[in-house]
């Protein structure tokens, strides 16, 4: 016997690891592809999708191959879509967001005459893929974003989105009050039956740089006067008391792994679900990471959406969405 075995009788957690099946037991959290939602742009000048450089395996779409993949993303059983719209056309205040017949509300429409009946279709409710200037609102006299004229503008955007046959609405703008605009708006008109997902922590990060070029986004500068300050953590907490007070349905922390802890609390405080979007650069760096060799490329994507799962998150928007649905079927 070694001078270091250990004594009869001694706790060995390596009991519940010894075998797959085992582990595949006591595990306390898992995947499912009802938990997942597939990010995905459709954009108005193409005639063909177009992979994306920054994000391999992402495409803009056509509105014929967005509702293709759709299906697809259907099929394999992923929770939702969220839906990203890109116009041929932009003004200084985004009016494509809220036109009827705007790129973004007829995708969400034959989306939703697609794959409505078997999985969530959603939209992005925010102004930077629309307007010249690329902010994420209107901007005043002096070049700054207008809080409060934004505030109506995502009303109507709200209002269209509905029309079209959204049933959650994303509010990713950042904008003070906006959760409680929308509510009223929709409410007013006889819309209470649409969800609102307010994206409560939503970091100004590094790590949306390949979700501009998926957007092709016209911003010059920052969004550092609306978005959250990376530094910050109690802050993402007084957001969630303001969202929830202003009527909620679904609460969002956004980016997602360099922000577990964040996730962490707005999971341990909110009474409503809390969603999580890995986004364009955590996605681009496993998948340059695994071409280059130097990661395994589906272990380290599960992996990654597990943390979510662990850190609180009730659902996960990930570009891997009907993928790793797939291969959780696959694997069952």
């Amino acid at each position: 016997m070694s001078d270091y075995s250990l004594a009869p009788g001694a706790p060995r957690p390596r009991r519940l690891r010894r075998s797959p099946a085992v582990r595949r037991l006591v595990s306390e959290h898992r995947l499912h592809a009802a938990d997942l939602v597939l990010p995905m742009f459709v954009k108005e000048s193409l005639s063909e999708p177009v992979e994306l450089q920054g994000m391999p395996g992402v495409h803009q779409h056509t509105l014929d191959s967005l509702v293709e993949a759709a299906r697809a993303a259907a099929d394999a059983g992923v929770g939702g879509i969220m839906l990203f719209g890109i116009p041929a056309e932009r003004d200084a205040v985004g009016s494509g967001a809220w036109d009827p017949d705007g790129i973004l509300n007829r995708a969400i429409a034959a989306v939703g005459a697609a794959v409505g009946e078997r999985t969530v279709v959603m939209a992005d409710l925010c102004l930077d893929e629309f307007t010249s200037h690329g902010h994420c609102g209107v901007l005043d006299a002096h070049g700054e974003v207008d809080n409060d004229a934004t505030l109506d503008r995502y009303a109507q955007m709200a209002l269209a989105q509905a029309a079209a046959g959204a049933e959650v609405l994303g509010l990713s703008g950042m904008m003070d009050g906006q959760v409680a605009a929308v509510r009223h708006a929709l409410d007013a008109a006889g819309r209470s039956d649409v969800i609102v997902l307010g994206y409560t922590a939503k970091y100004a990060s590094a790590f949306y740089g390949p979700f501009r070029e998926a957007v092709d986004s016209q911003l010059e500068g920052d969004r550092r006067t609306y978005q959250q300050d990376p530094a910050n953590g109690r802050e993402a907490l007084r957001e969630l008391e303001l969202d929830l007070s202003e009527g909620a349905d679904i609460v969002m922390v956004k980016p997602g792994l360099p922000y577990l802890d964040v996730l962490a609390e707005v999971a341990a405080a909110s009474p409503v679900p809390v969603w999580s979007y890995q986004i364009s650069g955590e996605y681009a760096m496993v998948e340059f990471a695994a071409r280059a060799g130097a990661i395994d490329r589906m272990p380290a994507i599960l992996e990654s959406l597990v943390a979510f799962k662990r850190a609180g998150a009730d659902a996960i928007l990930t570009y891997w969405a009907a993928e790793v649905a797939g291969e959780l079927g696959r694997s069952r």
